[in-house]
């Protein structure tokens, strides 16, 4: 793999990618989505297709910290009606790589995503115009097809923007925000979700030449700083209420789609 290692990068280059660690641990524990922000700077600073493989280990630390914070607050029901065709997208994601370039890639993750945010905006204030709350904080299962087909839907976008860019944080966000979770249900069931496909990922990236132990050893002086931004927003979150929460996400969101369109 042509990657960068510690040694090529300037001084600059560097910190731009430390605050980008930065930036995952806190999306991680506080405003999940925010970390395509992340994205686009790993894939400013180094190759494109290098820099999905150098992120996913960082990637991998933010949601483990993220798990050991919001454990408690996962809702299974949910994971285990995503998984299957998380892994569909996951392999349909492969495939596309081996073909794909960097610009047809960002185009259409970006164009996912603001398509995500939008029907995700229409569909909370159709919400707010009918009176309708989740009042426990956790999304019910839903025996009818509508609901198994959206939960299908965002489940394949969600494996294939991950492993093809390891965007997938921003379609998680759009189902579980219109599946009327609250903050830390939405926080503990994205933990671990993001968790065990980031970790299931890594056969495919290493396979792909994405992983080697150049980008390894860039990995491991970049976690330290993956740690303090997990716990900023460990304390963030306690102080953002739940609309500003969600409006966050979908800014977030927004924000990470144009990157991509635009890069």
């Amino acid at each position: 793999m042509d990657t960068m290692t510690l040694w090529h990068l300037t001084g600059w280059e560097f910190a731009a990618l430390a605050f980008a660690a930065f930036l995952v641990g806190f999306s991680k524990t506080a405003v999940s989505g925010a970390n395509t922000v992340s994205l686009a700077i790993f894939a400013a600073v180094l190759p494109a297709r290098a820099s999905t493989g150098v992120l996913l280990p960082v990637l991998i630390a933010g949601d483990i910290l993220a798990v050991l914070t919001y454990r408690r607050h996962a809702h299974w029901p949910t994971l285990w009606r995503l998984f299957p065709a998380v892994g569909a997208g996951v392999i349909v994601g492969t495939l596309f790589l081996v073909w794909a370039d960097d610009a047809i890639v960002r185009t259409s993750i970006g164009a996912i995503l603001l398509l995500m945010a939008g029907v995700t905006v229409w569909r909370r204030r159709q919400d707010d115009a009918d009176g309708r709350s989740d009042a426990d904080g956790r999304a019910e299962a839903s025996a009818s097809r509508a609901g198994r087909v959206k939960a299908r839907s965002y489940g394949v976008l969600g494996g294939f923007t991950t492993m093809v860019a390891n965007a997938g944080g921003p379609v998680m966000s759009m189902y579980l925000l219109s599946a009327g979770f609250r903050k830390l249900g939405f926080l503990g069931t994205s933990a671990f979700f993001f968790l065990i496909v980031n970790v299931s990922k890594l056969p495919f990236s290493a396979g792909l030449g994405l992983i080697d132990g150049r980008s390894l050893l860039l990995d491991a002086a970049l976690l330290v700083f993956v740690v303090p931004g997990a716990f900023i927003g460990k304390w963030a979150v306690s102080r953002i209420d739940q609309r500003l929460f969600e409006r966050l996400v979908i800014a977030a969101t927004v924000v990470g789609g144009l990157q991509l369109l635009v890069a």
